[in-house]
C-alpha cells in the first residue's frame, strides 16, 4: 500500500492570543514591560507543547484528550483495517460502500461527488505540518493554523474524507464549495449514509469552518473515536 500520496492541505486561518494586562493610566509605564514578558512566556509554554506532539507518533498518555488548537488526539488506523477507495486514496473499510452508494445516488441525480483525500498517516501528517512549514519559513505555531499537527488528525482515523464537487474542481478545499451542488446534496443528504460535518461554522472546537471535510459515524467503533469531538458539540 502507498499511503504517502501528496494531499492538498485544508486551509485554516486562526490568531493565537497573547496575554495582555489592562492599566490605568497612572500605573501603565509600571506594567508595559511585565505585559511584554507574560506575553513570551505564553509563547514559550505553546511551544514546547507543539514540540512535544513532534517527538511521538501517536498520542501519549499526557496529552490524550487534550486539544490544541481545536484540534483532538486521534489514533492511527491499522493496515488491515484500510481498503483502496481510488488510486492513491484509502479509507476505512467501514465507510467504503456508504461512499459508494452514497456516490452512485447523487450521481443519478446530476451531482458529481468526488473523494479527494481519506486516510492520512501520521507519518504523513508529520511531513505535511513540518516540510511545508520549512518551505514557506513558518514556525510550528504559524503551521498549526492551517494544518493539524501529527497525531491530532481526524484523517489517520481512516474516518474522515474530503470531498469536492467533479464538475467544479476550482472549489476544491475552498470555502467557495459550500456554493457548489455536491456540497448541497451533502448537507441534505449526508446524514443518510452516516457521514457528518467535522467543522461546520463557529463549531466549538475553534477549527475553521471546511465544507469538504466529512466524518462517518455509522458504527460503534467510529463513534468512539470521533465522543470526545461530539462532547464538545453537546455540552461545551
Amino acid at each position: 500500500m502507498n499511503y504517502q500520496d501528496d494531499i492538498p492541505l485544508a486551509k485554516r486561518f486562526r490568531s493565537i492570543k497573547t496575554l495582555t494586562i489592562k492599566s490605568s493610566f497612572g500605573l501603565g509605564a509600571l506594567f508595559v514591560g511585565l505585559g511584554i514578558s507574560l506575553t513570551l512566556i505564553a509563547n514559550k509554554s505553546f511551544l514546547v507543547k507543539v514540540k512535544s506532539i513532534d517527538d511521538s507518533n501517536t498520542p501519549t498518555s499526557e496529552n490524550k484528550n487534550k486539544s490544541l488548537l481545536g484540534h483532538l488526539p486521534y489514533p492511527e488506523a491499522s493496515k488491515d483495517e484500510l481498503i483502496l477507495f481510488s488510486p492513491g486514496i484509502y479509507v476505512h473499510k467501514e465507510i467504503y460502500e456508504n461512499f459508494k452508494e452514497m456516490q452512485f445516488i447523487a450521481a443519478q441525480r446530476g451531482v458529481s461527488l468526488q473523494l479527494l483525500s481519506g486516510y492520512r498517516s501520521i507519518d504523513l501528517q508529520r511531513d505535511i505540518f513540518y516540510e511545508n512549514k520549512s518551505i514557506r519559513n513558518q514556525t510550528a505555531v504559524e503551521r498549526s493554523n492551517v494544518s493539524a499537527p501529527p497525531g491530532y488528525s481526524e484523517h489517520s482515523t481512516g474516518y474522515a474524507i474530503d470531498v469536492g464537487d467533479g464538475n467544479y474542481p476550482d472549489t476544491h478545499f475552498e470555502a467557495e464549495f459550500e456554493q457548489t451542488p455536491a456540497f448541497k446534496w451533502m448537507k441534505r443528504f449526508a446524514n443518510k449514509y452516516h457521514f457528518v460535518l467535522s467543522f461546520p461554522p463557529n463549531n466549538k472546537q475553534g477549527v475553521t469552518y471546511e465544507p469538504w471535510h466529512w466524518r462517518f459515524e455509522g458504527t460503534v467503533n467510529a463513534l468512539r473515536k470521533f465522543e470526545a469531538a461530539n462532547k464538545i458539540t453537546k455540552f461545551k
